[in-house]
């Protein structure tokens, strides 16, 4: 058994966050992984990313498996992105339509990582790393990472510290993973406490109506 980290043992606590990352893309083999609060928060700065370098990119409608979690289609609607809840059998992950964005929630295994595609994770409970909250990003593209990373982190540089000395932010949004999440993650992932079994039915969304 691995020995067990705790926060305490890092002079600044967003090391470990770095630490979990770095485990996290050793474990799945991306190139590249941020981590976020959530992985409907993940989902959502991947899309924001697209909308950022091309706004009609996503005027064709996303399609999205009619039985999922709720959060998912909530995102688009927030970003008023079009989609269509379509009939889909899917196991573990689905793609988003016709993007490179994934959700990934159920699944997390040994060099899982699907080269030039963008897989979102989840830490919550019965997910296969059980933290309780928190989520992740694959991927391989450099500069759409250092967006990310930035854009999860309030806009802010990070390479700038104190974080107050900064004057020109990115427009950013506070979906950083928190380093008591991170150690917790850390330690489970090194003592390889990852559980790919649990069996999950999500309602038929197309059912219900959003306002």
């Amino acid at each position: 058994m691995v020995k067990m980290l705790s926060i305490h043992d890092y002079k600044d606590p967003f090391e470990v966050v770095d630490d979990f990352e770095d485990k996290l893309a050793q474990y799945t083999n991306a190139p590249y992984v941020v981590t976020t609060d959530c992985c409907t928060h993940a989902i959502e700065l991947c899309f924001r990313y697209l909308l950022s370098l091309n706004p009609s990119v996503l005027d064709n409608p996303i399609t999205i498996p009619k039985k999922t979690y709720l959060s998912v289609p909530m995102v688009f609607h927030k970003l008023s992105i079009p989609y269509n809840l379509i009939e889909c059998e899917w196991k573990n992950e689905y793609n988003f339509g016709f993007t490179n964005v994934w959700d990934s929630a159920r699944i997390l295994i040994n060099n899982m990582y699907k080269p030039g595609q963008i897989q979102c994770l989840s830490f919550g409970r019965t997910k296969p790393l059980e933290i309780g909250r928190g989520g992740a990003i694959l991927l391989d593209d450099k500069e759409m990472y250092n967006w990310l990373k930035r854009a999860s982190y309030d806009g802010r540089d990070l390479s700038i510290s104190p974080w107050q000395a900064q004057k020109e932010f990115q427009v950013g949004y506070h979906y950083m993973m928190r380093p008591e999440e991170c150690v917790i993650g850390l330690n489970k992932l090194s003592n390889n406490e990852v559980k790919n079994t649990h069996n999950f039915t999500y309602p038929d969304l197309s059912t219900c109506v959003i306002k």
